[in-house]
């Protein structure tokens, strides 16, 4: 009966997730009946099963006759991740600028209506942009990503040995955990464009300026450059959601764009440009510590402490992904 599984969860894998449920029932019936009429009162042996899979077809044809539509960008398969990450994205997206447009308010409320103004051109601009890159990069995984599969092997005659096994319960990928992935980077990304990311001075109980942790002329020459790597790291987050379980092209991916962004991460934050390089300087200057005292030591060690850190931190929670990775394709080749 193995193989009847097999046969409906290549039809229904194919669907939307409403379709899945009524089409797995009706499949189960229908199969159900030609067995009972093929192997009448005696019992169902594996060829009139083998025989009953061959008269209904290649399930990718078979799906698309369910899915009534045979043309799209982004076909069923990917369909519900492609709007469930879409949705993830934007929401954090605009989570994101609401925050930034809370601080701009409460920083300058005098210019709150310049900040409403900037804050909805800025929706209006990002969030098309986010659509338009997510549908780029799904369709780009549609096309070339061999998940639709139904422009490969057209004229090859359809045999049920060639059902895709059923997915293993130990190689799943839990949802909770690509979408808090998509949701970090999302708002690692505002923290890199942000001009408010560092430490926030008042006087007088007013709002005075922004000591900037990273240096601004490095991130805008290197914007492009994170981006990418941003992004690859979301392509990633994605890539889980789309294929929902470990595999061996999914768990090279993942090593490969680690590799990557680690090289990055290192080359860029062990730069002595990358941190703002005024940072004791401006704060000195700020709050009035004498260069050389023994606060302005104290608050130095815990600045180069601080940044030491973070870029360890990234570096071993990439290389540990790495590992994962390739112990993840030993299981799977096992």
């Amino acid at each position: 009966m193995e193989m009847i599984e097999r046969y409906i969860y290549a039809v229904t894998r194919r669907l939307s997730q409403s379709q899945r449920a009524d089409v797995e029932k009706e499949l189960r019936g229908l199969i159900a009946d030609m067995l009972d009429e093929r192997a009448g009162e005696g019992e169902v042996s594996d060829s009139d099963i083998e025989e009953v899979l061959l008269e209904l077809g290649d399930p990718r044809q078979l799906a698309r006759q369910y899915g009534g539509k045979n043309k799209y960008i982004i076909g069923p398969v990917l369909f519900d991740s492609y709007i469930s990450v879409l949705k993830i994205s934007l929401i954090s997206i605009v989570v994101a600028m609401t925050v930034v447009f809370g601080i701009k308010v409460a920083i300058d409320p005098i210019h709150i209506i310049d900040h409403f103004v900037s804050f909805i051109v800025s929706i209006v601009t990002v969030i098309p942009q986010g659509v338009g890159w997510m549908t780029l990069v799904f369709g780009s995984i549609e096309y070339f990503g061999g998940i639709n599969e139904s422009k490969f092997n057209v004229q090859k005659a359809w045999k049920p040995t060639d059902l895709p096994p059923l997915p293993d319960t130990k190689r799943q990928i839990k949802r909770t955990e690509s979408i808090a992935g998509i949701v970090f980077l999302v708002i690692l990304t505002f923290v890199f464009t942000s001009q408010y990311f560092g430490i926030f001075v008042f006087k007088n109980g007013e709002f005075s300026t922004v000591i900037p942790f990273l240096n601004k002329e490095t991130i805008l020459t290197s914007l492009p450059v994170i981006i990418v790597i941003l992004g690859l790291a979301i392509l990633k987050e994605a890539l889980k959601l789309v294929y929902e379980r470990w595999t061996k092209k999914l768990a090279l991916y993942t090593i490969l764009i680690n590799v990557v962004s680690m090289a990055v991460v290192i080359l860029m934050m062990t730069m002595s440009s990358f941190w703002n390089p005024n940072f004791m300087l401006e704060l000195s200057q700020i709050h009035d510590i004498s260069v050389g005292s023994e606060a302005y030591k104290t608050i130095q060690t815990i600045w180069n402490i601080s940044t030491r850190w973070i870029v360890i931190m990234l570096i071993i929670g990439l290389v540990w992904d790495i590992i994962s990775g390739f112990f993840k394709m030993r299981k799977i080749e096992q």
